[in-house]
């Protein structure tokens, strides 16, 4: 019992320590108003590893920009499924690894 504690702890550890950081840009078709943006931006909030305070979301231009810290990039597929179900048309999709502020 206490090995298979240990094996998830250190597991979950090694899962942390290869998270990257990365910067999100998504082209979105229909964004028309502020409640447009609110509803694409509640989405984003509501993934894992999503940094809150990054999300942006500019009308004008039907961009969304956001960053995330996870192991695994989110996918192209799965985020024009998010933008799609939030009732928009993802048009482009772009993915920035961050360098770490250390470096």
């Amino acid at each position: 019992m206490k090995q298979s504690l240990i094996a998830v702890i250190l597991s979950t550890v090694a899962l942390i320590a290869n998270a990257t950081d990365r910067r999100y840009e998504l082209r979105v078709d229909g964004l028309a108003c502020p409640y447009c943006a609110y509803g694409i931006e509640k989405k984003i909030k509501a993934l894992d590893g999503v940094d809150m305070t990054s999300v942006e979301v500019k009308l004008n231009d039907g961009l969304v920009i956001f960053q995330a810290d996870t192991p695994e990039p989110f996918t192209e597929i799965s985020l024009k499924t998010l933008i799609n179900d939030a009732g928009f048309t993802l048009r482009q999709f772009q993915v920035q690894a961050l360098k770490p502020e250390n470096e």
